[in-house]
């Protein structure tokens, strides 16, 4: 279980408790608690989950065997969430969304209780700020907040906890990429754009967040892109060893990267490596409409290697005189393309792109220095949509 599923909403209005004197002082006291702990994130991680399997034992089984990549993760988790807690119109359908696709993990609502003691626990074993009553009391307010939103997403949503997948295709790009065609049972409904987990069979409980690279189609089909990261037990699985006829688990689609859907402005895509697959699939639902905006697309990485989808996205270009592909490499390796990075290259091709909404989608790394730049560039926050989970 991804320990993004610790923390939750509320059965009263986030807003409620963040505008008043009180949820302001609140806020404050659960960033300034966090802050030192961030220096301590694997000490804090083990602990967590130390006391958690103390409290409640029976939680071990929902988690893998290697827990190294599941202690990094919770932390990504909760640093996400704490920055978003004075945020309510991002943090509650983040926590409902998550609340719908932790169903998936057989998390009970009594383990809701023990998540809560532990992170507790944590936080106050390893912060250095004094743990007095108040700072004790606003980190149980704060996580029952959570947690009720999280339940309430859960019980809101009558879709299945999981997908089989079954493969039907694993097509080799090189070494380190492969597409695979999946096919759901039964047919998974999503939003171009959203991202989906799935557990292979090679790597039982460790999820793997993907996108879908098709729009929904009738016959259910599913295209997702995955390459190998550094130290990636999961897209390594997925890339080296994956065979048409194995099946996975696919969690609850997620996201909400394409928030603009039937917005008629233009559209800026920032796609770094395989975040080009959520891209495609909202590619894929404009072609099949009467009128498309104008698409520029911008797809970057280190060298001509990382833009393993060029080819057939130039293919596209050719067929759709609305959309515009622009290769970004940092050494300059493609013909025709612009040398730099997106957040470089993004901004001085079109400036602070006025009267457009701007996707982006890539590694962690490459969505902040993409968005800050935009920003600096004078971009306004509601033009640009991404979504942050971890590639791993």
């Amino acid at each position: 279980m991804t320990a993004n599923a610790v923390l939750n909403e509320s059965a009263y209005p986030p807003e409620q408790h963040l505008v008043d004197p009180a949820g302001e002082r609140l806020v404050k006291i659960i960033k300034s608690s966090f802050a030192p702990v961030e220096r301590k994130a694997d000490e804090m991680a083990q602990h967590f989950y130390a006391v958690l399997f103390s409290v409640a034992p029976d939680t071990r089984d929902l988690f893998p065997v290697n827990m190294q990549t599941q202690r990094s993760r919770l932390f990504r988790a909760l640093v996400h969430l704490v920055q978003m807690v004075d945020r309510p119109q991002e943090l509650t359908p983040f926590l409902r969304q998550l609340g719908k696709d932790h169903r998936k993990f057989g998390v009970r609502d009594e383990h809701f209780d023990a998540l809560g003691v532990a992170l507790r626990a944590a936080v106050r074993k390893f912060t250095t700020v004094e743990w007095t009553d108040e700072v004790d009391q606003a980190w149980v307010q704060a996580y029952e907040i959570m947690a009720r939103t999280m339940q309430e997403g859960a019980a809101d949503d009558d879709a299945p906890a999981w997908w089989a997948g079954h493969v039907v295709d694993h097509e080799r790009i090189d070494w380190d990429t492969a597409i695979i065609r999946v096919q759901p049972e039964p047919q998974m409904q999503y939003v171009p754009g959203q991202y989906v987990s799935i557990e292979s069979p090679h790597r039982p409980r460790l999820w793997r967040y993907l996108s879908p690279a098709n729009a929904p189609r009738e016959d259910g089909l599913v295209e997702f892109h995955v390459r190998v990261v550094p130290d990636g037990w999961v897209s390594r699985a997925l890339v080296r060893r994956t065979a048409p006829g194995e099946v996975w688990r696919l969690g609850a689609p997620m996201g909400n990267l394409w928030v603009n859907r039937n917005a008629q402005r233009d559209i800026v895509m920032i796609a770094g490596g395989t975040g080009v697959a959520p891209m495609c699939s909202v590619i894929d639902d404009l072609a099949q409409r009467d009128r498309q905006p104008s698409v520029t697309l911008f797809f970057g990485g280190r060298n001509a290697d990382s833009l393993y989808f060029l080819p057939r996205l130039r293919q596209w270009e050719a067929d759709h005189p609305w959309l515009t592909v622009v290769p970004v490499t940092e050494d300059g390796s493609v013909e025709g393309g612009k040398t730099g990075t997106l957040a470089e290259i993004v901004p001085a091709y079109g400036g602070a792109w006025h009267n457009h909404d701007v996707l982006v989608a890539g590694s962690p790394g490459m969505i902040r220095a993409t968005v800050s730049r935009m920003l600096v560039a004078g971009t306004a926050y509601d033009q640009i949509s991404y979504d942050s989970f971890t590639t791993e």
